[in-house]
């Protein structure tokens, strides 16, 4: 394994959640953490979904955004801002802002799109 993933920004790529990813770090060399970076455009939103048995954390980078986990009622998060959402818990993010909200998606044990479970109907 490279000890240097360089950043390749032409590799992003849309998902059906809602927004647009660009993979930093996902192997099968290291199961124990993926990060990913996201992109969403202002006034969208993520589509509610949980990941089974893996615990996600978000590092809002650029932007400012309304997160909700679980239960609890939508949340303001800006810059350098970290959310903790443990295994299992439903998830969503809405970009308040007027530009791009970037942040952030740190999985372990790493991503992996079986683990996924959407919310919501898709449009």
């Amino acid at each position: 394994m490279n000890t240097i993933e360089r950043f390749q920004r032409d590799s992003e790529f849309y998902i059906e959640e809602g927004c647009h990813i660009t993979e930093l770090h996902n192997s099968t060399a290291d199961p124990d953490c993926s990060i990913a970076r996201a992109r969403l455009e202002p006034g969208r939103a993520t589509r509610l979904h949980f990941l089974r048995g893996i615990v996600e954390r978000y590092v809002i980078l650029e932007g400012c955004a309304e997160v909700r986990t679980g239960n609890e009622t939508l949340q303001t998060v800006q810059p350098l801002d970290v959310v903790n959402i443990p295994a299992g818990v439903a998830q969503n993010i809405v970009n308040t802002g007027p530009s791009d909200l970037i942040f952030l998606c740190i999985c372990t044990p790493r991503f992996s799109a079986v683990h996924y479970q959407g919310l919501e109907e898709q449009d």
